[in-house]
């Protein structure tokens, strides 16, 4: 599960890096295209300001476009390995698994080994213990009642 949203949050940050690559590249073509209309009028000034934000925008731009290939890639081999974990996971559910697991068990047993689920005879012992401290308590209890009633 754990695995899954990460793969989403991944998703989502793919996303975000688009929509701020797609942004970046209108800024850069809007700064060109400033930088060519301060070119036609007389204004040292203003054609450097505009050349100083699109080579800025074309930086970014850059960085982006690498940014946004490393995070599919990143993305991909996620989706690979989540893919190998429900194949695993789909595998282990299978009769075979299943079989594997019982042969296993029956070598233990076979060593002298307990299977917690069939030994009945701790279990039987928990239960009594179990009963036999309840039975203690309720005395107890009964015992300080009586005697807080005067009675023994």
């Amino acid at each position: 599960m754990e695995a899954k949203l990460g793969i989403d949050r991944m998703r989502d940050g793919v996303s975000a890096t688009d929509r701020e690559l797609v942004s970046e590249r209108k800024q850069l073509e809007d700064a060109e295209r400033r930088g060519r209309l301060a070119a036609q009028v007389p204004d040292p000034e203003t054609v450097s300001v505009a050349e100083r934000y699109a080579a800025r925008h074309r930086e970014r731009v850059v960085v982006l476009t690498r940014k946004l290939e490393v995070q599919r890639e990143e993305l991909a081999l996620a989706e690979r390995e989540l893919e190998e974990m429900a194949a695993e996971y789909r595998a282990s559910n299978r009769p075979e698994a299943e079989a594997s697991l019982r042969a296993a068990w029956r070598e233990v047993e076979a060593a002298g080994g307990v299977r917690p689920e069939t030994d009945l005879e701790s279990e039987l012992l928990r239960a009594q213990t179990e009963r036999r401290l309840m039975e203690e308590a309720v005395e107890a209890q009964l015992a300080h009642l009586k005697k807080k009633l005067g009675k023994q």
